[in-house]
């Protein structure tokens, strides 16, 4: 929807992995270090994990486009919760291998398919994404695979991605034989403020910008302390943010907008607590209720606060406090809900003038009569 307004050829926030925005962050450039000496051995597990979003599978793709053009045969399987033939499955349905028969069956057609790649001159690449969702049995016939051998060429490497409890999981004495076979392993950490403000910058320079948008300095450590480095919550912000911009026909971006954005966010995503069963209070109702209160604060009614040596001023002073930060936090939050509102319908409004004009400018271009009912059939 900003694209035209910011002058670029394409959403430089998407949250679908693109090797073409690729960042050599920091953290980056040490975890693919990792994984090109892995790739280079040609054997074995590479292990890769990180943080939801923090680019697991975008470095993991940079990596397989920067490998010579056709002498790797990469697979990618997303694992979930199965048992060890359907993990055999998945991994011949990955490599297009035709799935016939039992267990037996599956793995002498795997071993036939990587065979004929590596006569062909070609390495097979297995990709396990979601690798902390593995079973154990499905994880034994990994690395079983893994035996796989062509003279005393390893047929099949294999590079298994996941989140950070991955780590903690590999250390169980069940992964003993797979820890032996890991040949690389790599952590991806969040990025830095610096590498924050320079993955914002990259990635709008590889969508075409140039001279806009432009931003206030304290917008990227702000933005940085909002996502915590991670990339794929800097894409959602910072996508917000623009488009901010947008419907405030600004192309200079300020910390004050992105605040605002932030709150947006923090509203949308709040918890919602159900309400209480109406029949609440019946069942209830035998036990004996607490006193209520007008309001907030501490209920000093049945003390003697002279006894016990406070000062009733101070009592009043922090109850005054106490009522006074309730409201502003009702008065905060109503007014992020508010502008929520506002927000979503302006966009409304934009999207049907937008709407309205596609419809005129339809309409222009038709010959005189053309689609009526009553119009003269040639």
């Amino acid at each position: 929807m900003y694209e035209a307004f910011f002058g670029l050829s394409s959403k430089p926030f998407q949250l679908n992995p693109d090797p073409k925005f690729y960042y050599s962050s920091k953290p980056h450039r040490r975890a693919r270090s990792y994984l090109v000496y892995g790739v280079m051995r040609g054997e074995g597990f590479i292990v890769i994990t990180g943080e939801v979003g923090a680019g697991k599978t975008t470095i993991v793709r940079d990596l397989l486009d920067s490998l010579e053009n056709g002498s790797v045969v990469a697979a990618h399987m997303v694992s979930t919760q199965i048992g060890a033939e359907d993990a055999l499955k998945l991994v011949c349905a990955a490599f297009g291998v035709p799935v016939r028969g039992g267990k037996a069956d599956l793995l002498m057609a795997l071993e036939a398919f990587f065979i004929t790649q590596v006569t062909q001159g070609k390495r097979c690449l297995l990709i396990v994404d979601e690798a902390q969702n593995l079973h154990p049995q499905a994880v034994e016939e990994l690395r079983m695979l893994s035996n796989f051998q062509f003279g005393d060429q390893a047929l099949l490497q294999t590079f298994l991605v996941g989140q950070p409890e991955f780590r903690d999981i590999l250390q169980s004495p069940h992964m003993l034989q797979l820890r032996q076979r890991v040949t690389a392993r790599c952590h991806l950490g969040p990025l830095d403020e610096e590498d924050t403000r320079a993955y914002v910058e990259h990635r709008l320079k590889c969508a075409g910008a140039t001279d806009k948008p432009t931003f206030d300095a304290d917008v990227f450590p702000a933005l940085h302390r909002y996502t915590g480095g991670i990339p794929r919550r800097i894409n959602t912000l910072a996508d917000r943010l623009l488009l901010q911009g947008y419907l405030a026909e600004t192309t200079h971006l300020t910390l004050s907008a992105l605040n605002e954005v932030e709150a947006e966010i923090e509203a949308e995503n709040a918890v919602v607590l159900p309400a209480a069963p109406r029949d609440e209070p019946s069942r209830w109702g035998d036990l004996p209720k607490p006193a209520s209160a007008p309001g907030v604060g501490l209920d000093t009614d049945d003390l003697d606060l002279g006894e016990l040596g406070i000062d009733e001023d101070m009592v009043n002073a922090v109850n005054d406090q106490i009522a006074r930060a309730s409201a502003e936090q009702i008065s905060a939050r109503l007014l992020r809900l508010e502008r929520s509102v506002l927000r979503q319908e302006r966009i409304s409004l934009e999207i049907l003038a937008a709407l309205k004009k596609i419809l005129a400018a339809s309409r222009k271009g038709r010959p005189n009569g053309a689609g009526h009912p009553d119009a003269p059939k040639t």
